[in-house]
């Protein structure tokens, strides 16, 4: 690759945004990373405290799936950076990797800090500058970058190159405030609005329901909206429900209540058995043990299952087996809305593609690329998150050293 650039401005120390650093950086170009917040990827760190899923294993053309709408956009991105190159790169950096049970990429240690400390310390090495609490502005008459430094103070640049990776609305507390877009906006870039992505949604719970199962898992169950079913697990929430099977339908099901006003999510409680074998089961139970019992022993269900059943169907459930399997296999929750933009995991929303060249450089602003959450993509939690933004980090890098 022929290298054009002599310095660049990367700006938000994310994942999109350090790696866009990396590439740049090893191809021999002057890197500043800017930040907002005084220490670099704070989102990053939060992804791993769980267990930092760094990508996910399944085959690629299905992989590209999980990105809906924008599927096609990001296929190039994604072939050109796939999972298994993001799997080497965390193994140069000395962090084992392996699969977990549901297909899903973790470093073995877990934890993002290992991973991240590696990183840093190879972009020092490459002579990567960093420079925090350094607030974005936007541009100057004179087209230099402008941030906001402390108090009244300002920092000027006027790089070669300049990479925004400045995530998208999602817990801002962490650095991720979506407060860019009124510089872009400014420059005629087209966006599109925010919307909660991989959040929980509201539910009219009874009382004694929330009380008691609040924080219960559901696991092992499928869902179903809208002509898709997925496979996983749950959470019953004080507020209503969330969990990877739910974020995995969150765009349809945001959209659906945006038209009308609520969505009825179907919670199939035992995807491995049918309908007539389940109903079959409790047929041939000896009768005289009560509703609950009879669930409990013969259908396998958990308290917090039996109650969701009555949350759906109503506390009197069917006597007959055979509406009792149905009511099982099918179980409606009405969500009445999504969840607070600042509680999701990502968004949906910020740059528009079409504000952008194929090379992710904006049409309106030669010489500015956007990568990561700030572009207009959405998927799943799972893997799907971080790997599109550690590849749009290179596509954008690689681009700019093409420019």
């Amino acid at each position: 690759m022929t290298q054009r650039i002599k310095n660049a401005a990367v700006i938000g120390g994310g994942p999109a945004g350090l790696m866009a650093a990396e590439v740049l950086s090893a191809a021999g170009a002057a890197v500043v990373v800017y930040d907002r917040m005084p220490t670099l990827g704070r989102k990053f760190l939060m992804a791993g405290r769980g267990g930092l899923n760094l990508t996910h294993s399944e085959d690629l053309a299905a992989f590209v799936t999980r990105y809906g709408a924008q599927a096609e956009r990001l296929k190039p991105i994604l072939e050109a950076f796939t999972p298994a190159d993001l799997i080497a790169w965390a193994e140069g950096l000395g962090q084992e990797t392996f699969i977990g049970s549901s297909g899903r990429m973790f470093p073995r240690a877990l934890k993002a800090s290992p991973l991240l400390r590696a990183w840093l310390a190879r972009l020092n090495a490459q002579g990567v500058e960093f420079r925090t609490r350094r607030d974005w502005r936007g541009w100057n008459e004179a087209g230099d970058l402008v941030f906001q430094v402390e108090g009244d103070q300002v920092e000027t640049a006027r790089p070669d190159a300049t990479i925004l990776a400045l995530g998208g609305a999602s817990w801002p507390r962490l650095g991720s405030n979506g407060a860019w877009t009124q510089a872009l906006a400014g420059r005629g870039v087209e966006l599109a609005p925010f919307q909660p992505s991989n959040s929980g949604f509201d539910v009219a719970w009874t009382e004694l329901f929330r009380t008691r199962f609040a924080g219960h898992p559901l696991k092992n169950i499928a869902l179903s909206f809208g002509g898709r079913t997925v496979r996983g697990e749950a959470m019953v929430a004080d507020y209503g429900i969330e969990g990877g099977a739910v974020y995995a339908l969150s765009a349809d099901l945001r959209a659906a209540i945006a038209r009308d006003g609520s969505a009825v999510l179907e919670v199939d409680l035992r995807p491995d058995v049918s309908r007539p074998k389940l109903a079959d089961r409790l047929h041939k139970v000896v009768s005289g043990q009560s509703t609950t019992n009879l669930l409990r022993k013969t259908a396998g269900l958990t308290p917090a299952e039996i109650n969701l059943l009555r949350e759906g169907h109503g506390v009197e459930l069917p006597k007959d087996a055979g509406a009792l399997a149905r009511a099982i296999k099918s179980t409606p929750i009405t969500l009445k809305a999504v969840r607070p933009i600042d509680r999701a995991i990502s968004t949906a929303g910020g740059v528009s593609f079409s504000a952008l060249g194929e090379d992710l450089m904006l049409r309106d602003i030669p010489g500015v690329y956007a990568a990561g959450e700030m572009l207009d993509w959405e998927a799943p939690t799972g893997g799907y998150l971080l790997q599109a933004c550690f590849a749009t980090g290179v596509a954008a890098a690689k681009a700019a050293l093409k420019s």
